[in-house]
């Protein structure tokens, strides 16, 4: 339990690293300390497969995608947009008011969960583990959603391909 807490002192101090950081690629390393930290809670959870696709799909590929976009477009400190908004003063405009909205209904739902119980583990017994192995899921993925994967597949060459004819030089 102790450790389970480090991580998520952790993970909350990269996050609030990634919001508040000056620089883009300093964003981009807080990013990539918090789904580290994301994939230690999830093998404190028994859960390994999710790790595993923490670590190869987001810290692997969506990190090193945002580190390419920020050199590739420049990776210098964030001031103009700062001193931009800070002459614009306090206006509250749409998107702030509904993230201020949206902010305050997942407080108050994180509340309502915490005091009502509703957010505690389940004491269950240590087979229901296994349902969220490799193996298990792999079992049902390759048997029971073969062609929802197959289409997905399918769909994601597609998307690939039409990438490359988008970006080709004539």
């Amino acid at each position: 339990m102790f450790l389970f807490i480090v991580f998520a002192a952790v993970a909350i101090v990269a996050a609030i690293g990634v919001v508040v950081s000056r620089r883009p690629v300093y964003s981009a390393l807080f990013l990539l300390l918090n789904f580290a930290t994301l994939a230690a809670m999830y093998i404190m959870l028994q859960a390994q497969f999710l790790a595993v696709a923490q670590v190869i799909v987001y810290a692997g590929a969506i990190v090193v995608l945002f580190l390419f976009v920020v050199m590739l477009i420049g990776g210098g400190e964030l001031n103009d947009i700062r001193q931009r908004n800070l002459a614009l003063g306090a206006r509250l405009t749409w998107p702030r008011v509904m993230a201020l909205i949206l902010g305050l209904l997942l407080v108050i739902g994180l509340g309502y969960g915490i005091v009502t119980g509703q957010l505690y583990p389940t004491q269950g017994d240590a087979t229901a583990f296994g349902l969220g192995s490799v193996e298990a899921i792999g079992q049902t993925l390759y048997t029971d959603y073969l062609l929802p994967f197959e289409l997905t597949s399918v769909l994601l060459l597609v998307g690939m391909v039409g990438a490359v004819v988008l970006a080709r030089n004539d």
